[in-house]
């Protein structure tokens, strides 16, 4: 399958013409919005937004929860050549001040409740989805089709990282990255024309945004929730028609332990893809035993990459087989992408050895907004370097060993906490962990793992952790200190954030100090 030729903003308007009556975006309230209608919506609104003056290259934000009319947004844009902003909704007032004081737009659309903070700005245009988006939008003069005008090196989106080592970073994403992340995630799924897809992750994120992609590439359909509720996902991915899903692990478990997960259906579910933290083995296992699908784990620097790396179905069905070391690993590359492991020096260390994670290929970004330093330090000679750790088996796995800036040196040793965390959450009491490390006037760090507790479990003491670990871990990883939360601060992409994690301990060291292991 090629994408080439066509832009993200024609793909709409292609489907139109060929099957106007498919089902295009379902909302969460019941709408459905066909293909014809999704392209005569934003046809409209990019010609709104043309009589306001937005053009190629001009930028355009969105700070909402999730909706079929921000999808329509996204679109319109890409149509005309503008770049989106799409901001995290869980942003602070002042983190959006600053996020939009960087990204240059000039023209927002925005949820009800963002209005306080959006009227403090300084724009050319607010337009509000609950109560003038459908007059803006019929502001725009009639007309036929509206080809779309972008270029693949064109920015379609300027996306903010998380922030989680530090102020977020706009990544400048050209149409050519979209393309091919799109192109890639396709091809892994297996994804067919007229697929149902449902993506857990919100429309600000790579995952959100990009599953729409998918489905519109392929002449399928979305389903779109304003944010995640357990409750609908189930009711959604049990009806039957769904194909495909994209979830973090916190979500699936919570489907998992939904009191009327028997009822449901999931007989149309292909596959199933999951990322963002570590996925124990007996979660995995029933995940096989409950959905029925395929099941692929993705991993990857989103925003700035695209999915790096698969474990793919065949891999899991090695590892539910008896091989269960492969869920220890991230996969091997995906489409599109290639991947190697560098020393310090930029050179490509051997089998076995930790090296930092680089990926080249066009699903790797154009650079970071404003900051041709941080580019120059990510991306050296056309590899993109994240600062991830791993090392590559003689199958070709790479096994991710933490990352640079995470690394614990405890008493001169290198400690990697996803090791840890691979070990210490197969606990039965343990549903998710994070390893991190303290400062210690003796060892320099120390290992803490904070954990969150399965229903009806009490919390490990440090002796159960210690017999858990026994042979599985040295002494100096076994975490010395056990932190229980009831839940964890995430990122915009639903991984745990552990720069939070350590504000927080730092200001609240209210842990129990348990004895220190042998």
């Amino acid at each position: 399958m090629q994408l080439s030729g066509l832009g993200p903003g024609d793909w709409v308007t292609l489907h139109a013409r060929f099957t106007p009556q498919a089902d295009f975006l379902l909302a969460a309230d019941g709408r459905v919005r066909t293909y014809a209608e999704g392209e005569a919506r934003i046809t409209r609104l990019a010609r709104s937004l043309q009589r306001i003056g937005i053009g190629r290259g001009d930028r355009v934000a969105l700070l909402a929860i999730d909706s079929p009319e921000y999808c329509e947004v996204l679109l319109a844009c890409m149509k005309l050549g503008a770049t989106y902003v799409a901001l995290n909704f869980r942003l602070s007032p002042a983190e959006i001040r600053t996020v939009m004081a960087a990204s240059g737009a000039e023209v927002i659309f925005h949820s009800e409740r963002y209005r306080e903070i959006v009227e403090s700005l300084a724009l050319r245009a607010a337009v509000e989805f609950e109560s003038g988006y459908e007059e803006f939008l019929a502001s725009g003069p009639d007309g036929g089709e509206l080809p779309s005008v972008s270029h693949d090196d064109d920015i379609l989106s300027i996306s903010f990282t998380s922030g989680t080592t530090g102020t977020p970073k706009g990544v400048l994403q050209s149409q050519r990255m979209i393309k091919a992340i799109t192109q890639s995630g396709i091809l892994e799924l297996g994804l067919r024309p007229g697929d149902l897809i449902y993506a857990g992750a919100p429309l600000f994120h790579a995952a959100g945004f990009g599953h729409v992609l998918y489905g519109l590439a392929r002449g399928g359909a979305s389903m779109i929730m304003p944010q995640w509720d357990a409750d609908l996902a189930l009711a959604w991915l049990g009806s039957g028609r769904v194909r495909h899903t994209t979830l973090v692990p916190s979500m699936i478990i919570q489907l998992l332990e939904h009191p009327k997960l028997a009822e449901a259906d999931f007989s149309g579910l292909r596959s199933i893809m999951y990322g963002g933290a570590p996925m124990p083995t007996s979660v995995v296992r029933r995940m096989t035993e409950v959905f029925g699908c395929d099941l692929h784990n993705g991993f990857g620097a989103g925003t700035e990459a695209g999915g790096q790396l698969v474990l793919r179905p065949e891999d899991h069905r090695r590892a539910l087989a008896g091989e269960e070391w492969l869920l220890g690993t991230i996969g091997r590359p995906a489409f599109g992408c290639d991947v190697r492991l560098l020393d310090p020096l930029g050179a490509e260390v051997p089998d076995g050895q930790i090296g930092v994670i680089a990926s080249r290929g066009d699903t790797v970004m154009s650079g970071y907004l404003d900051r041709p330093d941080l580019t120059a330090a990510a991306v050296r000679d056309g590899w993109f370097v994240a600062g991830d750790l791993a090392w590559k088996d003689p199958e070709g796995f790479l096994h991710l060993a933490g990352r640079a800036d995470e690394m614990i040196i405890r008493g001169g040793e290198n400690v990697y906490p996803v090791e840890i965390e691979d070990v210490v959450g197969g606990h039965p009491a343990v549903a998710e962990i994070a390893v991190v490390g303290e400062p210690d006037p003796r060892w320099g760090q120390v290992v803490t793992a904070i954990v969150a507790l399965r229903d009806g479990h009490a919390a490990p003491s440090a002796a159960d952790v210690k017999e858990h670990c026994r042979g599985r871990l040295a002494s100096y990883k076994v975490p010395q200190r056990i932190v229980v939360v009831e839940s964890f601060p995430r990122n915009p992409a639903g991984k745990i954030d552990k720069l939070r994690l350590r504000e927080l301990l730092a200001c609240d060291p209210s842990a129990v100090q348990e004895e220190e292991p042998s």
